[in-house]
């Protein structure tokens, strides 16, 4: 499943990333967001959602969302 269909405050691993934008996937990577990493969905907002990775927290967009599978 994707970040979309994750539960709120639970902890889950990141399994993939599935994109072909490569801008896309380097953002992802410097925000630490790679496979094996812990990642948790803090909250949702109209289009886009706040996720926890390592000690920070972050606004990603739908579209980055979706193409992080836990």
């Amino acid at each position: 499943m994707n970040l979309l269909e994750a539960e709120e405050g639970k902890e889950y691993i990141v399994k993939s990333i599935e994109t072909e934008d490569e801008e896309m996937d380097a953002f992802l990577f410097s925000l630490g967001c790679f496979s094996g990493e812990a990642i948790t969905v803090v909250s949702r907002k109209k289009g886009s959602c706040v996720v926890s990775i390592k000690d920070g927290r972050y606004n990603i967009d739908n579209q980055l969302a979706g193409a992080i599978f836990i």
